[in-house]
């Protein structure tokens, strides 16, 4: 199937934005590769720190008898998604052996939980964790002891963080091992219906903890498709998997089986072999693009329009949110995945999941097949769903959708676009995810509400004072301001006053996360308030439009007359001293919202 012509158009247009900064790339990594000395060549005191504690492979690692394989984690078993990776390291060892070559834990990065963070003070650290788990993958592969890197991550900006850090390794191959989502639950409805009662004084606090105990329940990633589920998708889109290995569930023989294949991979595509695959090269301009179509297919997190470009800068590659928009108009959304639709991703799994999703997005000529996958093939092998003959691990077609309310075919999608709207005005540019909202609500034009925090928000829900047509607006939530935290505590207040039959719809510089929905949210707007971005001269009755139909973020205030609101900030406890530099020096969310990218000229 010929390439769809707004997908050619667009990925052109990345590629000759992208040249320059794509070639110093490019030549950094071929340099890294030059220069990385070979390890007979190293100082035996050097190298007899790093064989010290391998009492297993020292035999191995002195006889230089094979690739060694760094390993990067982010356990933690705070973490539910992240429980599974304590126990990976003695396995992952062990299927390295088989193959004639050794791996070493590199080092580990943190891994926080915006579920836990959600709400509290803590959630202010969340978007720069991504700059420090690059780092500290920087820190972990620094060593030049290793051939290839296997990257242990699941949630939020932890793939992300760790796709930035390992391509600076770019000469390095590396594949992404994810350990899969806990079994399901309680219903999304039951959830939901429990949280909004809570949130109208009707359940008590106890009722809505058994309720989300009821819901995130064992070990394994959130079954809803958040940002951490749009990781895993979008591991697949680029090729950084073994195929199918996003969606099996932790502790099951195929998951195992992915675990080890991912271990032979990487020791096969080294560059002492005849199959070199590295990052660098596998994470090219056609791989950002069809993660960003994958994004848009399947109606993913809205935190991608922030972390796709990140990604893409830290390989020398350009994307913003028009190249952004421009694929939503041309992708269909195939996916109906709560929170935009009742199932969860044990459902979209077992009904075709990413196999399924790639291969109608091929049929159609909606992505790039033509991508350097960590796989023997192009991206026509993630196709495919992954079993076992016996303990042979094989993939086999996925064939016609399992549950069309869940899963459709590209040809007879459930929108014609990928539901991630680009709106501009005099307040900024800002995203909404329309996939997630009734088409009835695409359009408010309402007096606005100001405030300063979500917390008060809250307060005056509370206290009666949005019972009416409003537009929300939640500024000082930027980078620079805050480190911009999800607020998806706004979530179910404003979903009850969209159920009380008022047109409500919130604007802000924060995000919002892989769980908003239900109601139209116009969030990562840029300029962020903080040093006089149009939200800053907004003021309480203000009428604002936001319309995802004509993409429009406007207000008929004349703000040019006016000063900027005053900075609200309280910067101090909970660490956030310690993030002040990331704040002052971070870039605008369209570019990724980071520090490091900024302050390293990517």
């Amino acid at each position: 199937m010929t390439l769809h012509d707004t997908i050619h158009r667009v990925t052109q247009r990345v590629i000759e934005k992208s040249r320059d900064s794509r070639a110093r790339y490019l030549d950094l990594i071929a340099r890294e590769a030059d220069n990385q000395p070979d390890r007979s060549q190293v100082s035996c005191s050097n190298l007899a720190h790093a064989y010290a504690g391998a009492l297993e492979d020292q035999a191995a690692l002195k006889a230089h008898r094979g690739p060694n394989i760094g390993i990067v984690t982010s356990y933690n078993d705070m973490l539910s998604a992240h429980q599974p990776y304590g126990r990976y390291p003695e396995r992952l060892k062990i299927y390295a052996r088989e193959v004639g070559a050794t791996a070493q834990v590199a080092g580990a990065t943190p891994a926080m939980c915006d579920g836990v963070t959600q709400g509290e003070t803590g959630m202010e650290l969340s978007l720069f964790s991504r700059d420090v788990i690059a780092l500290s993958t920087g820190v972990a592969l620094s060593h030049a002891m290793y051939d290839g890197a296997l990257m242990l991550g699941i949630c939020d900006k932890i793939v992300p963080g760790l796709v930035i850090g390992a391509l600076r390794f770019g000469h390095l191959p590396a594949i992404f091992v994810p350990s899969g989502p806990m079994p399901s639950g309680i219903s999304n409805k039951e959830k939901v219906r429990v949280r909004q009662l809570y949130a109208e004084g009707k359940a008590s606090r106890a009722e809505l903890l058994e309720s989300e105990l009821g819901s995130y329940h064992s070990p394994g990633t959130c079954t809803f498709y958040g940002t951490a589920n749009s990781n895993q998708m979008m591991m697949e889109m680029m090729g950084l998997h073994i195929p199918g290995a996003a969606f099996i569930q932790p502790g099951t023989q195929l998951r195992q089986a992915l675990d080890r294949e991912a271990v032979h991979r990487v020791a096969a595509i080294g560059r002492s072999g005849n199959d070199y695959r590295p990052l660098g090269q596998c994470v090219d301009e056609k791989a950002i693009v069809n993660a960003a179509i994958g994004l848009l297919a399947t109606g993913g997190s809205t935190n991608h329009a922030i972390h796709i470009p990140a990604m893409a800068r830290a390989a020398g590659i350009e994307f913003d949110w028009t190249d952004l928009a421009e694929l939503s108009s041309a992708v269909p959304l195939v996916a109906n995945v709560y929170p935009n639709g009742a199932g969860d991703v044990n459902h979209f799994h077992d009904a075709g999941g990413m196999g399924f999703v790639i291969g109608t997005l091929l049929e159609e000529g909606l992505c790039h097949r033509d991508v350097l996958t960590v796989g023997t093939g192009d991206l026509s092998a993630y196709a495919q769903e992954p079993g076992l003959e016996g303990d042979a691990l094989t993939w086999r077609a996925v064939g016609e959708s399992g549950d069309e309310t869940m899963l459709r075919p590209a040809r007879d999608p459930f929108q014609p676009d990928g539901g991630m709207k680009l709106v501009t005005g005099n307040l900024g540019r800002a995203c909404f995810k329309s996939s997630a909202v009734a088409r009835d609500r695409w359009t408010v034009e309402a007096p606005c509400r100001v405030f300063d925090t979500q917390h008060a928000v809250a307060e005056a829900f509370k206290a009666g004072e949005l019972d009416r047509d409003v537009v929300v607006v939640v500024r000082f939530q930027g980078p620079r301001a805050n480190g911009m935290p999800e607020l998806h505590k706004l979530t179910p207040p404003l979903g009850v006053l969209q159920d009380r039959g008022y047109h409500v719809a919130l604007v802000t510089d924060g995000r919002m996360s892989g769980a908003s929905g239900k109601v139209p949210a116009t969030i990562h707007c840029t300029p962020e308030a903080l040093g006089g971005g149009p939200l800053a001269r907004l003021r309480d009755g203000d009428m604002v439009r936001l319309c995802a139909e004509t993409g429009e973020l406007s207000t008929s205030a004349d703000l040019a007359s006016r000063e900027p609101a005053p900075d609200p900030r309280d910067a101090d406890g909970m660490g956030r001293e310690l993030f002040a530099m990331f704040r002052m020096q971070a870039d605008s969310a369209e570019k990724g919202g980071s520090a490091m990218l900024a302050l390293g000229g990517m």
